[in-house]
């Protein structure tokens, strides 16, 4: 009987895949709610406990959310418009620097050949792509307003995110009460326990993670400016999304600020800044961030959280990135259950098997006196 139980968990799980496969087109802002709801809902508890009631709690929490959300793109959305179009206009005077100074220096210094590197061609090519849009916001639009369905798509998933996120926040509590009440009896206890590891990783990635990458973006931006690059909004941003992976913002930020500084500057004060910027930054990221908005909670290892955004990316396209980090979660977690089960199981060491062949043994020879 339970095998068949298990045959039917199966056949669920594949429809599962199956259904997403097939909607992926539509599940981008119910994924993206649930996400709003998950990360919302530590505080719509907190504001509960303080005598608001829930539905007032997620009105408190939407709208402070919000608010932050639009000034943040009021300030920000210009500013970077601004640093990609100088990043636009200097990428060929950049390439005829690296092309002039940079790799007759290295073939110099080191011998190697570099003749076959043509970047006059690529230069061409960036002017005459890069000169066809005037801003960020012009392209997207003009890429959103070719066709009349995409723009409706795109203005009913927008309007849609926040509704969902609403009343998935609402409910929140009482779906996950639904959903634990259908974990059959026997399983319940092993269940949640699952689940609870699951959402400390989770959490400990998501929110943890996510908070120490908008500090780290805003430390690396602030830093730079102070240096005085003119790129330093651009490249804090990137710094800290590549901060997902931890280090990899570190690497992706100095590689990035270095080369700007050099074309920028060109002298040693500037990289010494520059170097000093990031390595203030890994200081704080250690010592404060990390402690304080992770803490000791065992999160998604870098190569695990590599492998599931490439994968969910290549399968599932924007959904599977979206379905990447949750699922990864949760084969982590079980597979920590596996491995903690198979240390205390006969198989992985004889004693226990031992000891029941030693106590059989004795019983025996009770017996038979």
């Amino acid at each position: 009987m339970i095998s068949d139980y298990r045959w039917y968990w199966s056949a669920g799980l594949v429809v599962v895949v199956t259904l997403i496969y097939f909607l992926q087109p539509i599940l981008s802002p119910f994924l993206i709610g649930m996400l709003l709801a998950y990360l919302g809902d530590p505080l719509v508890d907190r504001l509960e406990e303080r005598g608001l009631s829930r539905t007032l709690g997620v009105v408190v929490v939407f709208t402070v959310a919000s608010s932050v959300l639009i000034l943040a793109l009021i300030i920000l959305i210009p500013l970077l418009g601004h640093q990609i179009s100088t990043l636009r206009d200097n990428v060929p005077a950049m390439i005829d620097w690296f092309h002039n100074s940079a790799l007759p220096w290295v073939e110099a210094r080191l011998g190697i050949s570099v003749s076959d590197f043509r970047l006059d061609s690529v230069r061409d090519s960036l002017k005459e792509h890069l000169g066809q849009t005037t801003s960020v916001l012009a392209a997207v639009v003009t890429k959103a307003t070719k066709s009349t369905m995409a723009l409706i798509t795109l203005a009913a998933n927008l309007v849609m995110i926040p509704v969902v996120g609403f009343y998935l926040l609402r409910d929140w509590d009482l779906i996950v009460a639904r959903c634990r009440d259908m974990i059959p009896r026997h399983y319940e206890p092993l269940t949640v326990k699952l689940m609870h590891d699951c959402d400390e990783v989770l959490g400990a990635f998501i929110r943890g993670q996510l908070l120490v990458m908008a500090c780290l973006g805003v430390i690396y931006w602030l830093g730079l400016w102070m240096v005085g690059l003119e790129l330093a909004l651009l490249i804090g941003l990137l710094a800290g999304l590549a901060s997902i992976v931890p280090y990899l913002g570190f690497f992706v930020g100095i590689t990035a600020a270095l080369l700007a500084a050099v074309f920028q500057f060109g002298d040693l004060f500037h990289l010494v800044a520059v170097v000093a910027v990031f390595s203030v930054g890994q200081m704080i990221e250690g010592m404060v961030l990390t402690p304080l908005l992770v803490g000791d909670r065992i999160g998604l290892h870098p190569v695990a959280v590599i492998f599931a955004i490439l994968a969910g990316g290549q399968l599932f396209g924007f959904v599977g990135i979206l379905l990447a980090l949750p699922v990864a979660a949760v084969i982590m977690v079980l597979l920590r259950h596996f491995y903690q089960r198979y240390r205390d199981s006969a198989a992985y060491g004889h004693a226990p098997v031992a000891a029941d062949v030693s106590e059989d043994v004795e019983s025996n020879e009770v017996e038979q006196k």
